[in-house]
C-alpha cells in the first residue's frame, strides 16, 4: 500500500513568497500591529525615527548624527517590522494554501435522495446543497458522496485519497467502526445507503478548511502567558531606555565632555534590547504548529489542542487497532464437555448474525468454513452487540406445538458478561469452560463464550497480534515522562498478556464507556493531562472529557464532534505523533525565546559603549568586539537584529526536532544550543556586519 501525500508547500515557493511579501506590507496597518505588543513598540520606533530623519534633513545642525545615518537606522527598523510581518504572512500563506487545496475538493454534487431509507426505494435527484441532516441518499459506483453521513446499508470501496492522501481505497460498511463516510469522497464499487449527518456548510471538509485557516487561529494559553512575559520585559527595557536620556544630559553637564545620546540611538537601543526576535516569530510559530498537524494528516480544531498535546502525561490507548493490528479473527471453537463442536459452531454463527463488528463476521466465516450452514431462521429476534452488554445474540422462536416460552436464547460475548447472563437465567459457568477461557487469555488471545439459554456451550478464540515496533514507541514515551494505559474490553488475563508484550505501564480491562470516563476523571483529579483516541459513539463521552481527544476520520460523527482533533488516516497510533508534534511546538517556542533573550547580551556590549563612550571613555573597555566606531556599532546591531528574524523563519515554521529524553536533558540541550548560541552568534554576526560596513565605506 503506497501513501501519496501531498508534500508540504516549500518555503522557497515563488507564489508563496510573493503572497507573503504583499501580506507583510498589508500588516503594516496599526490595527494589525497592535495585536503584537512587542513589535508594536518597534513599529512606533520606526515611525519616530522616520520623523527624526525628516527633522535632520531640515535642521542638520540640530541633529547629533548625520541624516544618512538616521535614515539607515530607520530603514532597518522598518525592515525589522516587515521581516516579522513576513514570517507571520509566510506561515499563514502555507495554511491558506492547504485550505485552498481543500476548497478545490468542493464541487457541485448531485445526490440520489431516497424516498424510503432502504436500498431499492425510489429516489429523486437533489443538489447536495439542498440536503439536510437526516436525509437518506443512495451512492453508487462512480458517485461522489454529497455530505458526511453514516452508512445504514451496503458495503463498498471508497476512494478517500483527496482527503487522506491514501491512494488505496477503503471499505465502508454499515455497522461497526467504519460506517462513517466523508463528503467529497468517491464510491469505486458497489453501493451505499447513507444517512446524512450534517447540514451544508457543516461538513467535515468545511470544518477542515476552517481549522487550517490561520486567520481564525486563537492564541493558546501558553502563547498568551509568553506574550505577557515579553510585554513585561519590553516595559522594563522601555523604562530603562527612557531614563538614559536625562542621565546622559546630566553626565555631559557634570563632566563637561562628550555629547548627549541621540534619540535615534536610544530607539535603536530599545529595539535591540526588547525581545524582538521571539516577538516577531511568536505568531508564526503558532500558525506553523497548526500547519504541521495538517501535514501529519491531523486536523486540530484549535491551537489549544495542539499545545495541550505537548503537555500530556497520560495516554489512553485502545488495544484493538492501536496496540494490536485490530483484525481479531476467530481461530478455533473450544466446546464445553458434552457439547459437540458442530453445535457450538452453529450457535456461535447464529449469535453473531447481529454482530456487525469484524470479530462477529469472522466467527460467521469460521463456522461456515467448518461446514455450518447458517441462514436467518424465520421469526428470529436479533440482539445486536453493544458496549454496555458486551454481548450479541438471537432469540429463536419456539418449535411447532411448543409454548412460546420454549424459544431459544443464543448469546455470544465476553466471558464475564455471559457468565452474569447465565446466572440471571439460573445457570452457572462450568469450571472447565472458565479454565479454557483462561488458557486462551494466557496465550494473548481473546476468549468469547457462547450460551444457549442458561447452558454454556463453549469458547470461541479470537487471535490478535501486537504491532511491530510499538514496544519501542512506549519506551520512548516513558523516557518522555508519559504514562501509557491500554484500554480494552478483554478480560484481565488477556489484557495482562497483551500489556506485558506491548510494554504499556498500565491497563484497564473489561472497560465500559463509563469506566473510560471514570479513569480519565481520576487522572485529571491528580492534576494530569490526559489524551486518548476513539472512533465510536460509545467513545464520545470519554473523548469529550479528555484534554486531547483524537477522533478517527473513519469514526462516527459523534466521535468527531466530541474530539478536538481528527486523524484523517484513522490510525490510532497517530496519537504518539500528535504528542511529539505538540512537544516540538512548545520546544520551538521555548528555544526561540531563549535565543532571543540571550541575544540581548551581545547587543548590550555593542550599543551601550557606543552611545556613552564620548562621555565616559573608560567604557571603551566594553567594546570587546572592537567595532570600528560608535555609529558602526549601533547600525551593525540594528541590522543584525533585523536579519536574525529572517534566518530563524525556517526554524519557526519547521519547528525544533523533538527528542524523547527527559526534561532535564532537554533543558540542558536547549541552554547549550539556543542559550549559548544566542550569546555567541550575535558577537560573530555584529562583528561581521561591522567589517562589511567599513569595507564598503558606509561608515
Amino acid at each position: 500500500m503506497t501513501k501519496k501525500k501531498s508534500s508540504p508547500v516549500s518555503l522557497l515557493d515563488a507564489a508563496l513568497i510573493k503572497t507573503a511579501l504583499w501580506g507583510a506590507l498589508a500588516k503594516l496597518s496599526p490595527f494589525v500591529q497592535w495585536r503584537n505588543p512587542v513589535m508594536f513598540i518597534v513599529y512606533i520606533g520606526s515611525i519616530f525615527t522616520t520623523l527624526l530623519w525628516l527633522h535632520a534633513l531640515n535642521a542638520p545642525e540640530d541633529a547629533s548624527m548625520r541624516p544618512a545615518f538616521v535614515l539607515a537606522i530607520t530603514v532597518w527598523l522598518w525592515f525589522t517590522v516587515l521581516f516579522a510581518n513576513f514570517a507571520e504572512a509566510l506561515a499563514e500563506g502555507r495554511s491558506k494554501a492547504q485550505a485552498a487545496s481543500l476548497r478545490g475538493l468542493r464541487k457541485e454534487t448531485w445526490a440520489k435522495k431516497l424516498k424510503e431509507p432502504v436500498h431499492g426505494a425510489a429516489f429523486l435527484p437533489e443538489l447536495a446543497t439542498n440536503l439536510r441532516r437526516g436525509d437518506v441518499v443512495l451512492v453508487e459506483a462512480g458517485d461522489v458522496i454529497p455530505l458526511d453521513g453514516e452508512v445504514i446499508e451496503g458495503v463498498a470501496s471508497v476512494d478517500e485519497s483527496a482527503i487522506t492522501g491514501e491512494s488505496a481505497p477503503v471499505v465502508r460498511e454499515s455497522g461497526g467502526d467504519f460506517s462513517a463516510v466523508t463528503g467529497g469522497t468517491r464510491v469505486l464499487s458497489d453501493w451505499l445507503v447513507v444517512r446524512v449527518a450534517v447540514n451544508p456548510g457543516e461538513s467535515f471538509l468545511d470544518r477542515m478548511i476552517g481549522m487550517v485557516e490561520a486567520a481564525k487561529r486563537q492564541k493558546t494559553p501558553n502563547e498568551i502567558a509568553l506574550t505577557i512575559l515579553l510585554v513585561a520585559l519590553t516595559i522594563v527595557f522601555l523604562v530603562v531606555t527612557v531614563t538614559l536620556l536625562p542621565f546622559s544630559i546630566f553626565s555631559v553637564q557634570a563632566s563637561g565632555a562628550g555629547t548627549v545620546v541621540s534619540l535615534t540611538a536610544l530607539v535603536d537601543l530599545l529595539v535591540c534590547l526588547i525581545p524582538t526576535t521571539i516577538g516577531g516569530l511568536l505568531s508564526a510559530v503558532g500558525v506553523a504548529g497548526m500547519s504541521r498537524m495538517m501535514q501529519a494528516n491531523v486536523i486540530a480544531t484549535s491551537g489549544r489542542a495542539v499545545e495541550a498535546a505537548g503537555d500530556v502525561d497520560v495516554l489512553l490507548l485502545d488495544k484493538t487497532g492501536t496496540i494490536t493490528h485490530g483484525n481479531r479473527q476467530a481461530s478455533a471453537f473450544l466446546p464445553a464437555p458434552g457439547v459437540s463442536r458442530a453445535r457450538l459452531a452453529r450457535a456461535a454463527l447464529l449469535a453473531s448474525l447481529a454482530d456487525e463488528t469484524p470479530e462477529g463476521r469472522s466467527i460467521v466465516e469460521l463456522a461456515r468454513r467448518e461446514g455450518v450452514q447458517g441462514q436467518n431462521p424465520q421469526g428470529v429476534k436479533l440482539v445486536p452487540f453493544t458496549a454496555q452488554t458486551r454481548m450479541s445474540g438471537v432469540d429463536l422462536p419456539a418449535g411447532e406445538g411448543q409454548p412460546e416460552s420454549a424459544g431459544t436464547m443464543l448469546r455470544k460475548g465476553a466471558v464475564l458478561a455471559l457468565a452474569k447472563h447465565v446466572e440471571v437465567l439460573g445457570g452457572k459457568m462450568p469450571q472447565d469452560v472458565m479454565s479454557a477461557a483462561d488458557q486462551v487469555a494466557l496465550r494473548g488471545s481473546t476468549p468469547l463464550a457462547v450460551a444457549d439459554g442458561n447452558h454454556v456451550l463453549g469458547i470461541v478464540e479470537l487471535k490478535d497480534i501486537v504491532k511491530a515496533g510499538i514496544k519501542e514507541r512506549f519506551i520512548e514515551l516513558r523516557r518522555m515522562g508519559i504514562k501509557t494505559v491500554m484500554i480494552t474490553g478483554d478480560n484481565k488475563l488477556t489484557a495482562a498478556a497483551i500489556a506485558a508484550e506491548a510494554g504499556v505501564d498500565d491497563f484497564l480491562a473489561e472497560a465500559t464507556p463509563e469506566d473510560k470516563l471514570e479513569l480519565i476523571r481520576k487522572y485529571q483529579a491528580e492534576g494530569r493531562l490526559v489524551a486518548m483516541t476513539g472512533d465510536g459513539t460509545n467513545d464520545a463521552p470519554a473523548l469529550a472529557q479528555a484534554d486531547v481527544a483524537v477522533a478517527m476520520g473513519s469514526g462516527t460523527q459523534a466521535a468527531k464532534e466530541a474530539g478536538n482533533m481528527v486523524d484523517l488516516d484513522s490510525n490510532p497510533t497517530k496519537l504518539l505523533e500528535v504528542v511529539e508534534t505538540g512537544k516540538a511546538l512548545l520546544m520551538t517556542r521555548g528555544s526561540l525565546t531563549t535565543f532571543s533573550i540571550a541575544n540581548d547580551v551581545a547587543k548590550y556590549f555593542a550599543i551601550v559603549p557606543a552611545i556613552f563612550v564620548s562621555t565616559y571613555p573608560q567604557l571603551s573597555a566594553l567594546n570587546v568586539m572592537q567595532l570600528a566606531s560608535p555609529s558602526s556599532a549601533i547600525l551593525s546591531a540594528v541590522i543584525f537584529n533585523a536579519l536574525v528574524i529572517v534566518f530563524l523563519i525556517p526554524l519557526a515554521l519547521r519547528g525544533v526536532r523533538y527528542r524523547p529524553v527527559g526534561a532535564a536533558a532537554l533543558l540542558r540541550r536547549n541552554l547549550a544550543i539556543y542559550g549559548l548560541g544566542g550569546l555567541l552568534v550575535p558577537f560573530v554576526g555584529i562583528k561581521l556586519i561591522d567589517w562589511i560596513l567599513v569595507a564598503v565605506g558606509l561608515i
